[in-house]
């Protein structure tokens, strides 16, 4: 049987090398290259150009959900499946936007994960139930937003600040990930910080911090 080669990209050597060693003992399914952040992965599917790419959205340096866009960008052809720690009420939407087929939290079964595996190099899509509901909702509703979380009015690269700032990163740091300037990502934090009604940056960065922390 001919095997269908994933790359995996984690940036906790565990959660990658244990998620590998499961996928390796489908008989379908072979793990044809591991990385550790977004610039490996590049490098590696250049390389070993696989069937389907597995990527986490908190990764060291540049995020999954740019990694996403520059996939999409430079291998239309390549899928890719997001598994994350990361509310996908607010995360999958996005992401199926920047290029992905499918979302799935890493609490799933890991039997799920396969199935989500081979539904989208099946040419499917997958999202939870709960997912699908609300974007089918949306569809219906003539795309008009339904309410949701503060941060869903945030634009995807405003949210990345977010996710940033809670992580602990300053605006030095933030910039250099982004590849932007230190005022550039000013101007996303002080609308990050108007949109959500807070007074102060310190403020912001309290609330990011206990927003990831309830998250994780």
């Amino acid at each position: 049987m001919k095997r269908s080669r994933i790359l995996l990209v984690d940036d906790h050597p565990i959660v990658r090398e244990g998620l590998a060693q499961f996928i390796n003992h489908e008989a379908d399914l072979t793990v044809c290259a591991i990385a550790a952040n977004a610039s490996e992965a590049m490098e590696l599917v250049a390389e070993h150009k696989p069937e389907l790419v597995v990527t986490d959205l908190s990764l060291s340096g540049k995020l999954g959900l740019e990694l996403i866009k520059d996939l999409t960008a430079q291998y239309p052809s390549i899928p890719i499946l997001v598994l994350s720690i990361h509310d996908e009420t607010l995360w999958a939407e996005r992401v199926l936007r920047a290029g992905a087929e499918g979302y799935i939290m890493k609490s799933r079964a890991t039997s799920q994960i396969v199935e989500a595996i081979r539904r989208i190099l099946g040419g499917g899509i997958w999202v939870s139930p709960q997912i699908n509901e609300t974007l089918l909702q949306k569809q219906i509703r003539n795309h008009k937003p339904l309410q949701g979380s503060p941060l869903d009015q945030l634009s995807d690269r405003e949210l990345e600040v977010f996710h940033c700032i809670g992580r602990g990163m300053n605006m030095k740091e933030i910039a250099t990930a982004f590849h932007l300037s230190s005022k550039t990502v000013d101007v996303h934090r002080d609308h990050i910080r108007e949109k959500l009604r807070l007074k102060s940056s310190n403020e912001l960065i309290r609330y990011a911090v206990s927003y990831l922390l309830g998250e994780a």
